[in-house]
């Protein structure tokens, strides 16, 4: 997974990893791992990520081929 996406959007949105944290129920870490594309997020928090966002699933995780 590259989430790239996620870290594009969030700084769209003037949040810090906290703060995006904070909004989705994990720890800053957690969303660095996303960020990073080390780790998987299930898919509530893809849900929470991408209402917090402002971005469809699509938009954030749909990886090109």
């Amino acid at each position: 997974m590259d989430g790239s996406k996620v870290k594009l959007a969030r700084v769209e949105k003037e949040l810090t990893q906290q703060a995006l944290a904070e909004l989705v129920g994990v720890t800053r870490q957690t969303i660095n791992l996303i960020e990073k594309g080390k780790y998987n997020p299930t898919i509530k928090l893809c849900v929470e990520l991408a209402k917090s966002l402002g971005k469809t699933l699509d938009e954030l995780f749909w990886e090109e081929d």
